[in-house]
C-alpha cells in the first residue's frame, strides 16, 4: 500500500476524506490542508579495496533478507548525503570511508510493515584504508568482498542496486 492510502482523514483538522486520490498531492476535503508525498532518500556505497573487490553486505532483514546489497541506509533529518553514508558504513560494516564520490541516483520502492515506501537512492563510490576491519553490524548478516565486474546484477535485493551495479560495471570495464 502506498503512503498516501493511510490519509483517510486529514492529519490536521481529522476530517474523514471521501477518496484517498492519486498523485503526490494530498488536500484536505474541509480545510484546504496540503501534504506533498516525496520519497524518502537513502544512501548507499561501493566500497573498493586495493585489489578491486568491493563490499557487499548480506541482508539480516526484510526486504531483501539474505541477498547482497552495497552497505548503506536512510539518510537522517539534518543529515547531508555525504555524511549520511559515512555514518551508515560505520554502523553497518565498522569502516571509514576516503575519497567518497557520487556515482548516481536511482528510484527505489521499499516495502515496509505493509507500506511501500517510494525511494531515492543516491549511490557513491569509496575506499576504505582499513578494508580489514570490516565487520557484519548493524543489520547486517555478513560481508563479502567481490569482483564488482563479474558479480551479476540480479544477486542484488533491490531493482535500484541492480540498475547502479550495471552503471557502476560500465564505468569499470575497460572500453573495447
Amino acid at each position: 500500500m502506498q503512503p498516501r492510502a493511510h490519509f483517510r482523514h486529514c492529519p490536521r483538522c481529522g476530517h474523514a476524506q471521501s477518496a484517498t486520490g492519486t498523485g503526490p498531492l494530498f488536500t484536505c476535503e474541509s480545510c484546504g490542508f496540503r501534504y506533498y508525498f516525496n520519497p524518502t532518500v537513502a544512501v548507499v556505497v561501493f566500497i573498493r579495496r586495493p585489489d578491486g573487490h568491493a563490499l557487499f553486505v548480506r541482508r539480516a532483514k526484510d526486504p531483501g533478507k539474505g541477498l547482497l546489497a552495497p552497505p548503506g541506509g536512510f539518510i537522517d533529518i539534518g543529515e547531508t548525503a555525504e555524511i549520511a553514508a559515512v555514518r551508515e558504513i560505520r554502523e553497518e560494516v565498522g569502516l571509514s570511508l576516503v575519497d567518497l564520490q557520487f556515482l548516481c541516483s536511482e528510484p527505489n520502492q521499499y516495502l515496509y510493515a505493509e507500506v511501500t515506501y517510494p525511494v531515492l537512492d543516491l549511490v557513491f563510490t569509496a575506499r576504505a584504508p582499513n578494508p580489514e576491519e570490516a565487520q557484519a553490524l548493524d543489520d547486517v548478516d555478513g560481508i563479502e568482498w567481490l569482483d564488482p565486474i563479474t558479480l551479476a546484477p540480479e544477486t542484488m535485493a533491490f531493482p535500484s542496486m541492480q540498475a547502479a551495479l550495471r552503471f557502476w560495471q560500465g564505468k569499470l570495464s575497460p572500453p573495447r
